[in-house]
């Protein structure tokens, strides 16, 4: 019998944050999949609150993270990490968004999931990537606009760049995210095993 969607049975840990991570695992849960987003207490993700306010959530929470099961927890806590631990060996795909080297520190990086799950498909997706020169410089979608170029192709030659109203570098990136995902599943499935995947909005 053929599946209704393309993903259905793929079952997803989403550690993301703001748009970039988050756009990702939607288009995932789109395609069909289980999408556990996971937050940290007690705030969660900050784009709860910002912007225009519907039922008490941000709007760019509510169209980025519709479709998604939802788990708040202290992974500071032995048994907040006991929990992530089980899930890890649960899940296909595990894709976060925090700051480089963030993920360790919550007992979650690579080499720890790796470990739990040897199937695990591992997606980090930050602004500069996980190593070299600008990795652990702060960023978001209008820096790594700037740092791409893209930002001197817009507004006037006298003036500074024109600031696109729509978060295009984060959903662009999310896009790029879920094509890798995507692809090593796929390998995956051929028998390639599990697979890291170091997502950058500078490449993207």
């Amino acid at each position: 019998m053929k599946r209704k969607h393309i993903l259905d049975g793929i079952k997803v840990l989403d550690f993301t944050q703001h748009v970039a991570g988050p756009s990702c695992t939607r288009m995932m849960a789109e395609l069909g999949a289980e999408v556990i987003k996971v937050e940290l207490a007690p705030t969660g993700d900050q784009v709860r609150y910002l912007g225009y306010q519907k039922g008490g959530r941000g709007i760019y929470f509510l169209q980025q993270n519709r479709g998604k099961k939802s788990l708040c927890l202290d992974p500071k806590t032995q048994r907040g990490r006991e929990i992530l631990h089980e899930l890890i060996k649960k899940v296909d795909v595990l894709i976060e968004n925090f700051a480089p080297g963030a993920i360790a520190r919550l007992g979650c990086g690579w080499e720890v999931a790796s470990q739990l799950n040897p199937e695990l498909i591992m997606c980090s997706i930050s602004t500069f990537g996980q190593t070299g020169p600008l990795a652990e410089l702060p960023g978001y979608d209008y820096i790594g606009q700037a740092y791409s170029g893209i930002s001197s192709l817009i507004g006037e030659a006298d003036r500074g760049p024109s600031l696109p109203g729509a978060a295009l570098g984060d959903t662009m990136t999310g896009t790029h995210a879920l094509a890798a995902i995507n692809g090593a599943l796929f390998n995956r499935a051929m028998g390639g095993g599990g697979d890291y995947l170091d997502i950058t909005l500078l490449d993207s």
